[in-house]
């Protein structure tokens, strides 16, 4: 079989295509005259901080956008604000120092009509050691170290609303309830969907908690739930050896079945599913520990 020619695009619209070119490298700064730039008196004991969180933060997005030190970060962000005929006073840098360990970063987003519906799920960032490339060619060196990133995405408009940064060695079904909390209490959930990692009933009662509706499908090994069974156990850590924990902390929790896809001989109207009772590896590995220490 002969190899299909490539395609050639030949580009006619010259105009609007270098117009495009020239819009990418424009930069376009927005300011609004009204923002507390200064903090207000905070009325306890102590002398109060003179910046609001809204100028530092401002501040702290100009050193990240153009990945500038404190210092050159003070001299352009009151080059932005003498282009802006704003005479407002720029944090030094000590400040900046200071303030950025403490601060709450604000994340702006956009509503969409209706009920919010969340997508959940995480990824891993490496921050230490060999690239993929030099591991698939020659092997690895040194122990590359990850941290985990959770994150929740509102479907409608792309926005992420929550982010949670957590060690390799935690699952997702802990982490969220903390993602849950982020979003604002008079904010209505509608949905939370993610994979079989949130079927358990930490997840599942966190959801219900918030009013919204759990899009979950359930594990393969998963059965009823005892209407008298016991509340969830809070979450463990493990500081040991990295392959220790095989899935998620604890055993999976309940789904509410009457809102995911159910199965042929389960009555989903009454009862919730759980994982499977079987002893885990991490079971195994604590009971041997026991065992040892006795």
């Amino acid at each position: 079989m002969s190899k299909p020619p490539t395609s050639r695009y030949r580009t006619t619209n010259w105009k609007s295509y270098n117009d495009a070119l020239k819009r990418r490298g424009s930069l376009l700064i927005w300011l609004d005259k009204d923002m507390m730039w200064l903090a207000p008196k905070a009325g306890r004991p102590g002398r109060p901080p003179v910046f609001s969180p809204a100028a530092i933060q401002f501040c702290l997005m100009v050193k990240v956008l153009f990945g500038l030190p404190l210092r050159q970060t003070t001299g352009m962000v009151g080059s932005i604000l003498q282009m802006a005929s704003l005479d407002w006073t720029v944090p030094d840098f000590s400040t900046l120092s200071r303030r950025q360990k403490t601060i709450t970063v604000q994340m702006s987003n956009r509503r969409a009509p209706g009920p919010l519906n969340l997508l959940v799920d995480s990824t891993g960032i490496k921050f230490l050691g060999d690239g993929e490339w030099l591991a698939r060619t020659h092997g690895t060196h040194r122990r590359r170290q990850y941290r985990k990133v959770h994150l929740a995405m509102d479907t409608a408009t792309g926005d992420i609303r929550a982010v949670e940064f957590t060690s390799r060695d935690h699952g997702d079904s802990p982490v969220l309830p903390h993602l849950l909390d982020q979003i604002p209490p008079d904010e209505q959930i509608g949905t939370v969907i993610g994979d079989g990692a949130f079927d358990t009933r930490r997840c599942h009662t966190a959801i219900l908690d918030r009013g919204g509706t759990a899009v979950i499908p359930i594990r393969k090994n998963g059965r009823r739930w005892k209407e008298d069974a016991p509340p969830p156990k809070p979450a463990t850590t493990y500081s040991g050896r990295p392959n220790a924990w095989a899935g998620p902390f604890g055993n999976a929790g309940p789904a509410n079945t009457s809102e995911v896809v159910s199965r042929p001989g389960c009555d989903v109207s009454k009862h919730s599913v759980r994982g499977s009772r079987h002893e885990t590896p991490t079971a195994k590995l604590l009971k041997s520990i026991s065992v040892w220490h006795s």
